[in-house]
């Protein structure tokens, strides 16, 4: 069920969409946040555990070199001495990417089906914004090559005008420069865009931009469904409307001012 949670969604068609990829779309990476709690606490000691899940989930969509470099300062605080950031994000990676890499496997070897790691309804809604000729931008805190094949394997490159990750040894913000440059470049902004993802981090920026902003609540378990505490972080952040998948296609779209049922009709 779509959330609706400003009474009277906006009356502008929507012309643009930035869209975050993991645990939005995609959930090819999901259970990162049980590989990044135990190496911050590895290294923060385990009194820490409260305060990395806590810091884990206010900042989940943020590039991951940023959550490093938190975790860097806490251990310089704690311990008096740390490792580069960078060099902390190199481990956490490789752990990461030993069950990302098992699921691309299974997805070349057609064991699962690309549908078996979307979020329910992610490729009907991606091929519906294409038919109405909404330009479509991925904004991601993966980094760049890596979020750009997990698009391939998915099916999904052709169905997204451009993917932005975290550009490789950069700090630089990917879903901050998309949403500029939407407005710099081709001349949409304000309510024109709207913002789709299932963090605190790009509902934040979309709301502070003046964009419309959807939670995407998800399961990541079932693919569908809404996920409670994801729920929460984004009624924080301030997310316009939620919901915990794509499978109520006609009021998003109508949320969205482009089609399905009358705006006024919303609940």
């Amino acid at each position: 069920m779509m959330e609706i949670i400003r009474s009277k969604p906006s009356p502008t068609p929507v012309k643009a969409v930035m869209l975050d990829f993991d645990g939005t779309i995609s959930t090819l990476r999901h259970g990162w946040e049980k590989i990044m709690a135990p190496l911050m606490i590895r290294h923060l000691g385990p009194q820490s555990a409260e305060m990395v899940r806590d810091y884990i989930d206010l900042s989940t969509g943020i590039q991951t070199i940023h959550q490093m470099k938190w975790l860097a300062q806490h251990v310089q605080q704690r311990c008096g001495s740390a490792l580069d950031p960078w060099e902390y994000k190199e481990e956490y990676n490789s752990l990461l990417m030993v069950s990302v890499e098992k699921n691309l496997k299974e997805l070349e070897r057609g064991t699962f089906s690309p549908e078996s790691f979307l979020v329910a309804g992610a490729r009907p809604f991606l091929e519906k914004l294409k038919e109405l000729g909404i330009a479509v931008h991925v904004a991601s805190g993966t980094d760049d090559p890596d979020v750009k094949h997990e698009a391939r394997a998915l099916g999904l490159s052709h169905l997204i005008n451009s993917i932005h990750g975290a550009p490789l040894l950069q700090e630089a913000c990917s879903k901050e420069k998309v949403m500029r440059d939407l407005a710099a470049y081709e001349g949409f902004g304000g309510d024109e865009v709207c913002v789709i993802g299932d963090g605190k981090v790009e509902i934040s920026l979309g709301r502070e931009l003046g964009a419309r902003c959807l939670g995407i609540a998800s399961n990541e378990e079932t693919r569908s469904g809404i996920n409670p505490a994801k729920r929460e972080r984004l009624l924080c952040a301030g997310a316009e409307a939620i919901t915990g998948d794509f499978l109520q296609l006609d009021a998003i779209l109508a949320w969205m001012n482009l089609e399905g049922e009358r705006i006024d009709d919303l609940p």
